[in-house]
């Protein structure tokens, strides 16, 4: 310590702790050890040994005390701009299909892939540089990022956005239809209990009868006399299995279309029982090979080879013919309407999904676990859904449309940009 100069904090620190350390030794007895100074020094001023050797070194070398040291910026990149490219392309891989990304397993992909030995932090160290955090992930089903689902939903919200005037409102007039069902002894799960007596609550076991209901909305409320509510003959499964074409046909022909407005766009999932092609659909699985290879031989003859086995045949002329067109759609057009199906695994584009919520939490509120009382209380859930909770859906779905689409395009200049850098830097993303 230098004389003539106010002391530090630290360094008056040391002195109070150094003072309290030889204070120590004297309690504990009249006689102290010189050996091992170094060592003393260390517990003397609670620092480390090897922070005491490399100080007397470092002075034992010079013959002075080195100033600490200002060279504290970040240290240089330790990975070269073209792993750097290779490491964000390979994170975003596996962050699409839904993979855990860890630093030591990065590091171990790198090794076997491209024979580079990173480091553990110096890999960290390169990642918080270029960008990326370690943190919660948030949870996208990994079947809407298939290239079939993510086209289906670009197309279809084409169209929605296509249909939306500059003041937001619609072009043509929008219904939502679907099914749904509920059981008889659909109830809340959590109630206050007595804790001396635990959380038993006396109720039936098992879900109990099943209702199957169908009905269609607008942006203003249900579509009139399109509510179908009915029984269903087994309580389990797929509530799909208790509807067929013939049975929803029915109900779109004489519930649906009679009570919405002209020119309207229906919109619907994709149940089997919706996607049922006209009676003279061409090809189908069951159409007979030789009338397979006479539409092939007739309309594309230089594809036609004669040793093609059906399974061949049937996927050409699926490819070459015009796509045939659904029972359903046949149907809408004729009364002046156009049926536009829903992406597949998206129910969160379906404001009709979210009434349904509506109802059955009105009736697992009210659940008594009978059957007559069942059906009136879904008759008031029904009217839960008012034009102010339909407006706070329109506009929850509206906001789930905006995201997707504007996440489909940064998620794909993204994955341009990563592809050119890849192709710049000699790295072949396609293997």
């Amino acid at each position: 310590m230098s004389q003539g100069k106010a002391y530090t904090k630290e360094q008056k620190e040391f002195i109070v702790t150094l003072k309290q350390s030889y204070d120590q030794e004297k309690f504990e007895g009249e006689v102290v050890s010189t050996k091992d100074p170094a060592n003393r020094v260390a517990k003397g001023l609670c620092i480390g040994l090897r922070t005491v050797k490399s100080v007397l070194s470092e002075y034992n070398l010079t013959n002075k005390v080195a100033p600490p040291s200002t060279n504290r910026g970040k240290p240089p990149f330790s990975i070269s701009s073209s792993l750097s490219t290779v490491i964000r392309w390979r994170i975003r891989e596996l962050n699409r299909s839904g993979q855990h990304v860890s630093v030591r397993s990065l590091c171990d992909w790198i090794y076997q892939e491209y024979n580079v030995e990173i480091p553990d932090n110096t890999l960290l160290r390169t990642l918080k540089r270029i960008g990326f955090a370690y943190g919660m992930s948030k949870r996208r089903s990994m079947l809407k990022e298939r290239d079939y689902v993510v086209i289906a939903r670009r197309e279809y919200l084409r169209k929605k956005l296509g249909n939306r005037k500059k003041d937001s409102s619609f072009i043509r007039p929008e219904v939502y239809l679907d099914e749904s069902y509920i059981n008889v002894n659909h109830s809340v799960e959590k109630t206050w209990y007595f804790v001396e007596e635990g959380p038993w609550v006396n109720k039936p076991s098992g879900k109990g009868l099943r209702l199957i209901m169908v009905n269609a909305i607008t942006e203003h409320g249900w579509v009139p006399n399109a509510k179908l509510v009915f029984q269903a003959k087994q309580s389990t499964g797929d509530y799909h299995g208790q509807m067929d074409y013939g049975n929803f046909s029915k109900w779109f022909k004489e519930r649906l279309l009679p009570n919405i407005p002209p020119n309207s766009l229906i919109f619907m999932d994709n149940a089997k029982y919706h996607n049922i092609y006209v009676d003279d659909a061409f090809p189908t699985s069951k159409t007979p090979k030789h009338e397979l290879q006479e539409w092939l031989k007739t309309h594309h003859p230089s594809e036609y080879k004669d040793d093609m086995l059906k399974l061949e045949l049937y996927k050409k002329c699926k490819d070459l013919c015009p796509k045939p067109k659904f029972k359903l759609d046949v149907i809408a057009e004729n009364a002046g309407h156009a049926i536009v199906r829903t992406p597949q695994y998206h129910p969160e584009l379906q404001p009709i999904e979210m009434c349904w919520g509506v109802v059955k939490n009105y009736c697992a509120k009210k659940c008594d676990y009978t059957m007559q009382k069942l059906k009136t209380h879904l008759e008031d859930g029904f009217q839960c859904v008012t034009p102010i909770t339909l407006k706070e859906i329109f506009q929850k779905v509206r906001i789930e449309e905006d995201r997707y689409w504007k996440e489909d395009a940064i998620d794909d200049e993204n994955v341009e940009l990563l592809e050119e850098e890849l192709l710049f830097e000699g790295y072949d993303y396609m293997q």
